[in-house]
């Protein structure tokens, strides 16, 4: 069934993954969760990055036989909502670690928050307001 607690994995592909993995580990603070050990044809190479235990994850993928450019646009976002000020040794950390920050298409996001295009060109937004 499906609920508040089900478990969401957001898969997306990425055109380099030890650049998205520093991203998102290094630069935001997730875990990796899963990694594909060794080079298996036929199969894609991945890894998950997210917090343990939490409620959801990514999943990066790279297909080295049929690699997939990413295609983000500018309102393919990934908004966290953090309730207090956006502190700018987060943002100097994800910038550190591969990321460049944007000015969002939404001004709104601009005036609520960070938004900070991640290696492969997606957007994470860290928004100073609470969901609810």
């Amino acid at each position: 069934m499906i609920g508040a607690a089900t478990h969401v994995r957001h898969a997306r592909p990425s055109r380099d993954l030890a650049a998205a993995e520093r991203f998102w580990t290094e630069g935001l603070g997730l875990s990796v969760l899963w990694r594909t050990a060794e080079r298996v044809p036929g199969e894609h190479d991945l890894v998950m990055v997210g917090f343990p235990g939490g409620g959801w994850h990514f999943e990066l993928t790279l297909d080295p036989e049929r690699p997939l450019e990413p295609t983000p646009t500018v309102d393919d976002l990934f908004v966290l909502y953090l309730g207090g000020p956006v502190e700018q040794a987060l943002v100097e950390r994800l910038v550190r670690a591969g990321g460049t920050r944007v000015a969002a298409h939404n001004p709104y996001w601009d005036e609520h928050g960070v938004t900070v295009r991640d290696p492969d060109g997606y957007r994470l937004v860290l928004c100073s307001r609470s969901w609810a």
